[in-house]
């Protein structure tokens, strides 16, 4: 099956919003086996919506149109795509009850606006969303399916994956692709390929897809066979050699995250954390608490960006600090240490560093991280040097730290 996508939204043309939406359908429909063979931002505009209908690719046979539904923009989408099928519009039922329902739900009041979302083409099925008040509609149109999603991501995910997915599942049938992803953490893909330069040749003479995926911090690798779950096994053994390979690097895989595997290590070990942070400034914190259920070993965070509160709140000594400057590897070694015994935790990770893009020095340039661990066996500091992007710099350190407790605690 061959699809296009139609993004409508002038915030997504003057760079306001980035288009998300295109990426996860996208890797949702080549994981079914379906190919991507255009993606379109258009302008919330008739004319413009008329125009990409009009022009589809050859062979196309789907086409998911998102954006434009919702009162703010007076369902324009909605009464485009209506005069396009010469479709109706009328009440449904069961979608006008769900809409009730949701404000009745959140104890908010319903406006006409919100009556009106109710009003859809006859001529479409009607696609349920769960999760807001713009329901999805599926029409056809010689031998084109077209799919007419909210913009929303949230909405538009949860449309594909519980009603559209399933009908064009059993419309065209399944994928005999079978896709598997390792994740690594700290090592460059440039250096990672060509480490493992000897396996992926044997990757390739196998037959099967390789696709590096790099990420701030990141590298995944991902292995597609193309016949199917039959060498699901042949790349199992692919990736336990490279989990053997690298195993500081490699922390999992498919959707699991850091912060993920670090909280089901310390549930299991029955151990508690804390961090003390100056230049991740509570991300490192939020990263791990973000996990469902983060209390259980999670503990707190002191918060020390400047030296006072290093000082005072940390009780890092004025010797560390005037002797070696905040970012060092003695001040990262207290803080970690000092925050154990604070918080009364069984392990504390540290972070100081220069964020960047301006601070840093010939001695401590822009980039430069010591991140802290303090455990039952001692406590040690690393360096890393990262780039000049403060917000990657601020990814790569919590993403760092989080993954050295996790080879800590799986070789301890």
């Amino acid at each position: 099956m061959k699809v296009e996508i139609i993004a409508i939204g002038d915030e997504l043309l003057i760079g306001q919003t980035v288009n998300t939406n295109a990426s996860w359908l996208g890797q949702e429909f080549s994981l079914r086996g379906y190919q991507i063979t255009r993606a379109l931002s258009i302008a919330d505009d008739p004319q413009q919506i008329i125009a990409a209908l009009d022009n589809l690719l050859p062979d196309t046979n789907c086409v998911i149109i998102t954006g434009g539904l919702g009162p703010t923009k007076d369902d324009l989408t909605k009464h485009t795509l209506a005069a396009y099928f010469n479709s109706e519009l009328a009440i449904d039922e069961p979608t006008l009850a769900q809409i009730v329902a949701f404000f009745e739900g959140r104890n908010k009041p319903m406006l006409e606006v919100n009556v009106q979302q109710a009003a859809l083409p006859v001529k479409a099925k009607i696609l349920k969303n769960r999760r807001g008040t713009a329901a999805g509609m599926w029409f056809e149109k010689k031998d084109v399916i077209f799919i007419s999603l909210p913009g929303v991501p949230y909405e538009m995910k949860t449309i594909m994956t519980e009603e559209a997915f399933p009908i064009l599942e059993e419309r065209f049938g399944k994928s005999n692709l079978y896709h598997r992803t390792i994740l690594t953490q700290g090592i460059g893909e440039s250096f990672l390929a060509e480490q493992i330069s000897d396996w992926e040749d044997r990757v390739r003479q196998a037959g099967l897809g390789l696709a590096y995926l790099p990420a701030p911090g990141l590298v995944k690798l991902r292995l597609t066979s193309y016949k199917g779950i039959a060498e699901a096994q042949f790349i199992d053994e692919l990736f336990t050699e490279l989990k053997n390979r690298f195993p500081e690097a490699v922390f999992g895989e498919g959707d699991q995250t850091l912060e993920g595997i670090l909280g089901t290590l310390l549930l299991e070990k029955k151990l508690r954390i804390g961090t003390v942070e100056s230049c991740t400034a509570g991300k490192l914190a939020q990263t791990i608490a973000s996990v469902p259920g983060a209390s259980a070993y999670y503990q707190g965070a002191l918060l020390t960006y400047s030296n006072e509160l290093k000082n005072r709140i940390a009780e890092v000594s004025n010797e560390a600090l005037l002797n070696f400057g905040a970012v060092s590897e003695q001040v990262a070694i207290e803080m970690a240490a000092n925050g154990k015994r604070i918080l009364d935790v069984d392990y504390c990770i540290s972070t100081t560093g220069v964020a960047g893009p301006t601070g840093g020095t010939p001695e401590k340039p822009v980039g430069l991280v010591w991140i802290g661990l303090s455990g039952p066996n001692g406590t040690f500091a690393r360096s890393f040097r990262f780039g000049d992007n403060r917000q990657r710099n601020l990814e790569m350190t919590v993403l760092s730290a989080m993954n050295w407790l996790r080879y800590h605690l799986q070789t301890h």
